[in-house]
């Protein structure tokens, strides 16, 4: 593994993942935490996580990788994106650091991962946070068909990050031409549109797991979502939390698909406490 030399606080460490050259941030020492960011355009793991990481990680080893065809990891020619790479790439990363046993933490696209890693490989994985979790189906919402479907303009992105925040405080234009600039990169935007083409109802279903491997789950999961969510609805939490036996359902007034962002405290208050548990 090693240590990117940049000013970018996106870029951080990068190690082999099957051949795949992987960006990962590891901060932090203790039990590991995987945080799996969410599907946006132009989104890293930085993007998702950065607000919470100082903390997370003053108690707990905090693994926050871009998944593949996402941020700075490597996009190689012809690979198909698809639960069971996206799968085998998280869990290949566990691999090539050593690390047996993790929490993980999913969030949105991420949470659906969250859920694969932890159904396929259970061995793999101590305990679940799923944060306006996809995994389950739904009715594609129009925001998340927003989201899937983004052209890239600053009017669009603008109209995006509207649908994804409750405070609208929180969005700037500033804030809006960074995360178009990301999607922007090179190869960045090609990869992203290939990966939840039109129709999009289909990619809702592929990144459900079916819910007899969800009720068989006997890690303890916190299920976390903000009630006004435009993009993946609090439906999706609420079947969770039924099909999860060991599971707690936080639901958040005030919030939409940014529960880490708009309700940062709370969201590291229960996170911390539920990865503190024996």
């Amino acid at each position: 593994m090693n240590a990117v030399q940049t000013t970018n606080p996106e870029v951080a460490s990068t190690i082999d993942v099957g051949g795949i050259a992987t960006n990962y941030h590891d901060v932090g020492e203790g039990d590991p935490v995987l945080l799996i960011h969410g599907s946006g355009p132009g989104v890293s793991a930085w993007a998702n996580w950065r607000g919470v990481l100082p903390t997370l990680s003053q108690q707990h080893r905090v693994i926050a990788p871009d998944v593949l065809g996402f941020g700075y990891t490597e996009r190689p020619e012809g690979v198909t994106y698809d639960m069971a790479t996206w799968t085998q790439h998280l869990v290949g990363l566990l691999d090539a650091l050593g690390l047996e046993r993790v929490a993980v933490v999913g969030n949105s696209f991420g949470g659906a991962l969250a859920l694969n890693i932890a159904t396929h490989h259970p061995e793999r994985v101590d305990k679940l946070v799923l944060m306006g979790a996809a995994g389950v189906p739904f009715e594609i919402t129009e925001g998340l068909d927003k989201v899937w479907g983004f052209e890239p303009s600053l009017p669009n992105m603008i109209e995006l990050m509207d649908v994804f925040a409750y405070d609208k405080s929180l969005l700037t234009e500033d804030l809006a031409q960074l995360r178009l600039d990301a999607a922007t990169r090179p190869g960045v935007h090609e990869a992203f549109s290939a990966m939840f083409p039109a129709p999009r109802q289909r990619w809702v279903e592929a990144l459900a797991v079916p819910d007899a491997d969800i009720r068989a789950l006997t890690q303890p999961a916190l299920i976390l979502h903000g009630r006004d969510d435009e993009v993946i609805p609090l439906s999706t939490s609420m079947r969770l939390h039924e099909l999860i036996d060991d599971s707690q359902l936080h639901v958040f007034g005030r919030c939409g698909h940014w529960v880490q962002i708009e309700h940062a405290e709370d969201f590291l208050q229960l996170v911390g406490n539920f990865l503190a548990r024996a």
